[in-house]
C-alpha cells in the first residue's frame, strides 16, 4: 500500500492507542501523549475523542487517559485464544508421544 492511501488521522489514532500501553491504571495526559508522539495536543484530543467514542479509551478520574475495559477484553480474548491453541498443541504432542511408545 502506498503512503498516499494511508489515513493520517487513522494512523494517529492507532499511535495514541499504542502509546497508552503500560499505563492502564495511571493513564497518560493529553500533553504526555502529544510529547511521546511529537503531535499537537489538539490532534491528540481529536484522536482521544474518537477512541473514547468507540469505547477503546476512557478518561480516568485524574484526567488522564487509559485503555478501556473493552480494550482490555480484546487483549484478554487474544490471550485466551493463544492459550487454547497452546493446549491443543500440547494435546497433539501428547498423542504423538503415546502412539510412538
Amino acid at each position: 500500500m502506498s503512503g498516499s492511501q494511508i489515513s493520517t488521522s487513522g494512523t494517529r489514532i492507532l499511535k495514541v492507542l499504542k502509546a497508552l500501553k503500560g499505563h492502564t491504571l495511571t493513564g497518560l495526559s493529553n500533553g504526555e501523549i502529544a510529547k511521546i508522539l511529537n503531535e499537537s495536543p489538539v490532534n491528540i484530543t481529536r484522536s482521544l475523542q474518537t477512541l473514547i467514542e468507540e469505547g477503546l479509551v476512557i478518561k480516568l478520574e485524574n484526567g488522564s487517559f487509559a485503555h478501556s475495559i473493552q480494550m482490555l477484553q480484546i487483549a484478554q480474548a487474544h490471550a485466551m485464544h493463544l492459550n487454547q491453541i497452546h493446549k491443543k498443541i500440547i494435546d497433539i504432542n501428547q498423542e504423538i508421544m503415546n502412539d510412538a511408545s
